[in-house]
């Protein structure tokens, strides 16, 4: 059975390569890892249990590193066994930079015994894809930098649109409550998102372009201002 794949990771080539080095984020990455032990700088152990088409076994296994050129790459082979059969084989890993992201290669090549072995060899190379596809997909999250998100800036002219929306919506419901209550029950309606502290007398609703997510609607007397939020907020006020 033979493999290659690239992969492209938004991390730099050095973050990559100690994170192929680190058992946490490997216990994380491979898929059906239970344990695994840094035994030195160049080997490691593992117990992995996964499923083959019919076949589900767990596996012990013994992996090693060599021609160890950081943050280049280097070789991994590896041997395990199990109930089902066992595997061998190797990997060459090359880590290229990539602008502030890496782009990895890798060509694999390994052998299978036993009860494995029978299933077919399509079979196995089907799920040897999964596998290592959902390896680099959670490596990817896990080292990776998730990319920016570039949130376009209200503009003058969307802020002071949206208050002449706001103010023509006001300006008709205080022609029909005038009409239902009288002309002289409130001068101003206000209705809208309330900002900072406003006169409601024929002054602005608000000296900014920046609302708190409360509606509230009051109706006031000429004479009657109001003087800070917490009456703004208010869900409605009646004068005569």
């Amino acid at each position: 059975m033979e493999m290659t794949g690239t992969q492209r990771i938004e991390a730099t080539r050095e973050e990559v390569y100690a994170a192929l080095n680190d058992t946490k984020v490997l216990r994380q990455c491979i898929p059906g890892c239970e344990t695994i032990e840094k035994l030195s700088d160049t080997q490691t152990r593992a117990t992995v249990t996964l499923k083959v088409g019919p076949v589900k076994a767990s596996f012990k296994g013994l992996i090693t590193l060599s021609d160890l050129d950081p943050p280049n790459g280097y070789r991994i082979t590896g041997e395990g066994s199990g109930g089902a059969g066992f595997a061998k084989g190797g990997a060459n890993v090359r880590l290229t930079p990539d602008g502030n992201a890496t782009i990895l290669e890798y060509t694999a090549k390994a052998d299978v015994g036993g009860r494995l072995a029978q299933l077919g060899g399509r079979l196995i190379d089907s799920t040897a894809n999964k596998l290592a596809g959902a390896f680099f997909e959670k490596f990817g999250a896990i080292v990776g930098k998730p990319q920016a998100v570039e949130v376009a800036a209200e503009t003058p002219h969307e802020a002071g649109s949206l208050e002449k929306i706001l103010s023509a919506i006001a300006a008709l419901l205080k022609r029909w409550f005038g009409k239902l209550f009288g002309s002289s029950a409130a001068s101003v309606l206000c209705l809208g998102l309330v900002g900072d502290p406003c006169c409601v007398n024929g002054h602005a609703l608000a000296t900014n372009a920046t609302f708190q997510p409360t509606i509230c609607m009051a109706f006031f007397a000429p004479d009657h201002y109001v003087t800070n939020k917490e009456d703004a907020g208010k869900a409605a006020y009646f004068h005569a």
